[in-house]
Parts: structure tokens; C-alpha cells; sequence
């Protein structure tokens, strides 16, 4: 018979993190899909426009990606919470990729792109930092 070890106080933290991350992931997700069905109902929602375009996009289709995105977001934040092995990475990457996203979306709405931009880092942060002490807990 083996006895576990009890985790040190440390990765106690550090897992609490990984919660954290779950949960700012799912809330960034959501929120980039409220941000897509508005590009997409009433693209006159957004104070800050430059004729019907966006950059590089119409505001319809940075509707259709802010929905996907948001989705993958979600998906992301849910699985990181129940402990898939593969949603560590995978929540990385979509963090990275929301932060570009929300760069060609500061023209728009620049203090909100701002707030999500702060959320991922704060995904990001709670992801790669002391990750071998968190996943012991996980």
C-alpha cells in the first residue's frame, strides 16, 4: 500500500490559480461572444468606427470570429476545470490568440480590449507559472 504525500502549502496556491484561470478563461469566452452578437445585431454599438470596417474585417465578420473564438474560449476554460491534460496548452494558445484579437479590436472599443487583454495575461500568468507545484494538486 502507498500513501500519497500531501501536497505542500505552495502548490495549494498554485492550484487555485489554475481555478482561477479556468474560470477568467470562460468569463473572457463569454464575454467575446456578447462583444461577437453585438458586431453582429448592431454594429453601430461601437462608439469608435472607421467607416463599415474594422481593420482588416466588416463588422460582421469580426462577429462570426468573436462567436467562434468566444466558444473556444469557453471550451478551453471548461475543460482546464476538469482537469483534461490537454487544456493547459490549449487554454495557452487561445489566451495568446484572444490578446492579437483584441489588439485589432482596440480601434473599436479600446477600454474593454484593454480589460480582456488583462484577463489573459492573468490566464497566462496563472497557466505557466509555477505549473509543476499546481499540477500536483490537479
Amino acid at each position: 500500500m502507498t500513501t500519497r504525500t500531501p501536497p505542500a502549502a505552495g502548490s495549494q496556491k498554485w492550484a487555485g490559480w489554475i481555478t482561477f484561470a479556468a474560470i477568467m478563461l470562460a468569463v473572457t469566452g463569454g464575454i467575446n461572444i456578447v462583444q461577437g452578437l453585438a458586431a453582429l445585431l448592431k454594429d453601430d454599438y461601437f462608439v469608435a468606427r472607421s467607416g463599415s470596417d474594422l481593420l482588416v474585417f466588416d463588422f460582421t465578420a469580426f462577429g462570426w470570429i468573436m462567436l467562434v473564438w468566444g466558444a473556444l474560449q469557453l471550451l478551453g476554460g471548461f475543460s482546464l476545470a476538469a482537469g483534461r491534460g490537454w487544456a493547459r496548452w490549449f487554454a495557452i494558445l487561445v489566451a495568446c490568440l484572444s490578446i492579437l484579437l483584441q489588439i485589432v479590436f482596440l480601434a473599436a472599443y479600446p477600454i474593454w480590449s484593454a480589460i480582456i487583454i488583462a484577463f489573459d495575461v492573468f490566464v497566462l500568468l496563472a497557466l505557466t507559472v509555477h505549473w509543476d507545484e499546481a499540477r500536483s494538486r490537479l
